[in-house]
């Protein structure tokens, strides 16, 4: 900050002076800021009069106010060389240094002119400035009260303490230290009542923290006055978004964007329509916030501001190659860009090029330091990259008398954000309570995954099982074998093999019955929440039987925040040979169901909050040529998120689906899973 906050003072103590020259008019010119106009009537004076030290002084502040800080400070400097012992000289020359943003060398100087005068109000004031923009917060506030105990109630003086607490708020909310820059703004609004900018900053600062409600209240108090109409409809539009209510957000942005007019305040009318095309693109409006964005970029085509609106939209829509050249088209403007920069990370970790991803969100940090939603980014992006160990407990029983326990260990190791190490061990104990068989099986496999490109990925895992039953003991060859592909934007393929044995209850594990599995998932989003999944398995085992299944699920998503959706389910089995003392094994089975799917994902759960899901569908199931049966299925899940690194859960099912279970038709699961990230962060970074 500068020392036009005495100007006034300035011109006023030069006036009184009675030079032989008319100067009153230069002054004007200053004090109302004319610089230009300053600057040439002090020239003119100059060439009359080269020595006249207050013309002299004069001209130097018109051409650094006039933005030509280098010329001022040799201009200044050569007047103290003439004036080393002029306090008036001294003062303009340490202005100077703050129009070079020589901070540091201000900090200095001015310190010396207050040691020479502890009671000069500029000297202070301009200390004071110097440590604001040296980020040195504290100490300006307590230089700032001293020039404001030389001059009590000076408005240039409160006006520079109101804008310290502003940026030693935000130095606190940069730092995550939410508390200690809300008491600060809070500070700020005894002295500045209602303040806008303080209002402003401190819902902001409540987003930040998700305190929305709170954010919510001060957008009401600033909506009290009618100027503030636009920036509160903006605010609270956003909040609705944060709250998952986009229908909210979409009414509350429609008017303020309907509100617009040719009186509006210039630096309003941008945000309100930048703030209405988001409402319609949350609201997935696509082809309305397109027209608007092109009608928009069609008059400004290289506005940051419109690229981020349309790289926004394309996200959504999925076309990630097109919202990556809009982001790059934006840091050609502006490389500092925060949308530029974390939006282009975004984008391509959405297309598998992580490596690409982590270097945008760190540019962020650079211009941005501890910035909230980048270095959250950066750490859901390692925990995907962090080793990790999962345990499975279960206790499972039917109503053909079979029930067992089961214990699954699961590692995962990444080395690179391309390679991963593959580690599993499962133990499985089961009995028939009526005949008294038993039998136990140990799995054991390592493997790896591996990247192959940015949209396909390997997966292979090798290994063996060794199983005791009644009245064999064996040891089979245990094969996963996959690749996971993304052909096309919303589009996900699966593909694979899968060598196994039956190991769901003691009869199956005594007869040694392989399953080679061929399988093949695909899976289709949409833009407008409708989802299909298809799953088909070929399955060839040793007894000489074969099976086909075919599973496909069609559903919509009703909800986003928790996620609520619903659909219809259908699945068709066929075996070759019939077998049904031995396994399920119809001719043909048909089974329709329609469900009901609500969650609330592990993932987006934040530390010390619950998570949960639960299933519920209902149907009928045809076995063979018998008339049709009912079905039910219930599934639960319910857990807590201890830190970012540990979570358990609860886990049940419940259904009477035939195909849920190798013997009976009725099957019931219950469990417990406990997950924990071995590191804080990935090995490799």
């Amino acid at each position: 900050m500068t020392l036009k906050s005495y100007l006034s003072l300035f011109i006023a103590f030069f006036s009184l002076l009675g030079f032989a020259q008319n100067m009153q008019e230069g002054f004007t010119y200053l004090e109302t800021g004319k610089y230009p106009q300053a600057e040439s009537f002090f020239l003119t004076v100059l060439k009359e009069y080269p020595e006249n030290k207050t013309a002299r002084l004069c001209y130097g502040r018109a051409i650094g106010l006039n933005n030509n800080p280098e010329k001022a400070e040799n201009l200044f400097t050569n007047l103290l060389k003439d004036f080393p012992a002029d306090f008036e000289v001294k003062l303009n020359y340490g202005e100077s240094l703050l129009w070079n943003k020589k901070f540091k060398e201000a900090k200095i100087y001015f310190k010396g002119l207050i040691t020479e005068d502890p009671k000069s109000f500029p000297a202070l004031l301009s200390y004071a400035n110097t440590l604001s923009n040296l980020k040195e917060y504290e100490d300006a506030l307590v230089y700032v009260n001293k020039a404001l105990d030389v001059l009590p109630g000076n408005p240039n003086a409160l006006n520079s303490k109101k804008y310290m607490y502003l940026g030693y708020a935000y130095q606190k909310q940069q730092a995550q230290q939410y508390d200690e820059a809300e008491a600060l703004l809070k500070e700020n609004l005894k002295l500045f009542n209602n303040d806008k900018d303080t209002l402003i900053n401190l819902a902001n600062l409540y987003l930040i923290a998700n305190r929305l409600e709170e954010a919510k209240e001060i957008y009401n108090l600033l909506a009290e006055n009618k100027e503030n109409k636009l920036i509160a409809l903006n605010g609270l539009a956003l909040v609705s978004h944060l709250n998952g209510k986009e229908r909210e957000a979409l009414h509350l942005s429609a008017k303020s964007f309907e509100s617009l007019g040719a009186d509006t305040d210039a630096k309003l009318v941008q945000p309100t329509k930048e703030r209405y095309i988001q409402a319609l693109i949350w609201n997935k409006k696509y082809k309305t916030a397109n027209v608007l964005i092109s009608d928009l970029i069609e008059s400004k085509p290289n506005e940051n501001w419109l690229l981020a609106l349309r790289a926004t939209l394309n996200i959504y829509k999925s076309d990630f190659k097109k919202s990556v050249a809009d982001y790059n088209r934006i840091l050609v403007n502006d490389s500092s860009s925060f949308d530029g920069n974390l939006g282009k990370a975004n984008a391509k970790k959405a297309l598998g090029f992580y490596s690409d991803a982590y270097t945008s969100a760190e540019n962020t940090l650079k211009f941005y330091e501890n910035q909230k939603d980048a270095t959250n980014f950066i750490k859901d992006l390692n925990t995907s990259f962090t080793p990790f160990y999962e345990a499975k407990a279960s206790y499972s029983f039917d109503n053909g008398d079979n029930e067992a326990f089961s214990f699954q260990n699961a590692l995962e190791f990444p080395l690179s954000i391309k390679f991963k190490l593959l580690g599993n061990y499962g133990y499985r104990t089961t009995n028939n309570t009526v005949t008294n068989n038993k039998a136990t099986s140990n799995d054991f496999s390592l493997g790896l995954s591996y990247q192959l490109l940015s949209n396909v990925t390997f997966k292979g895992t090798a290994g063996i099982t060794s199983a005791k039953a009644e009245t064999s003991n064996y040891s089979q060859l245990l094969t996963d074998l996959s690749f996971s592909i993304k052909p096309f934007k919303l589009q996900t393929l699966d593909i694979g093999y899968k060598r196994e044995i039956q190991s769901f209850n003691a009869d199956l594990l005594d007869r040694e019955i392989v399953m080679n599995n061929y399988y093949a998932n695909y899976n289709l989003s949409t833009n407008f929440n409708l989802g299909w999944f298809t799953q088909y398995y070929y399955t060839s085992q040793n007894d000489d039987n074969a099976r086909n299944l075919l599973f496909t699920s069609l559903y919509y998503n009703i909800l986003s925040k928790p996620s609520l959706k619903a659909g219809l389910n259908y699945q068709y089995i066929s075996f070759k040979n019939q077998v049904p003392t031995i396994y399920f094994s119809p001719e043909k089975f048909n089974a329709a169901e329609v469900f009901v799917n609500l969650i609330k994902d592990e993932v987006i759960t934040k530390p010390n909050e619950w998570f949960y899901e639960l299933t519920a569908a209902t149907g009928l199931q045809y076995i063979e040529n018998a008339s049709s049966q009912s079905t039910y299925r219930i599934q639960g899940k319910l857990g807590f998120k201890f830190s970012e690194r540990c979570l358990a859960n609860l886990f049940g099912t419940r259904s009477n689906i035939a195909s849920a279970t190798a013997a009976g038709f009725t099957f019931t699961e219950i469990g417990l899973r406990f997950k924990w990230y071995l590191f804080k962060q990935p090995v490799f970074r």
